[in-house]
């Protein structure tokens, strides 16, 4: 799907996060990557297979 130089990574690649976004619906909260991953504002991703990957926004730090 990609057709950038140098390629974007692939949906099951570590940095996959790094593709290039080919539609933003920030008023939606998601957008999708060229490759085929959509992304959502809360960090959770949904791969072009269907598997889901939670939200993975780093914890706020606690204080006593």
């Amino acid at each position: 799907m990609c057709t950038h130089t140098p390629k974007c990574p692939s949906a099951i690649s570590p940095d996959r996060e790094a593709a290039q976004v080919v539609a933003a619906h920030p008023e939606q909260g998601w957008s999708l990557l060229c490759n085929a991953l959509v992304l959502f504002d809360d960090t959770g991703e949904l791969l072009p297979d269907g598997q889901i990957i939670t939200p993975h926004r780093p914890l706020a730090a606690v204080t006593a």
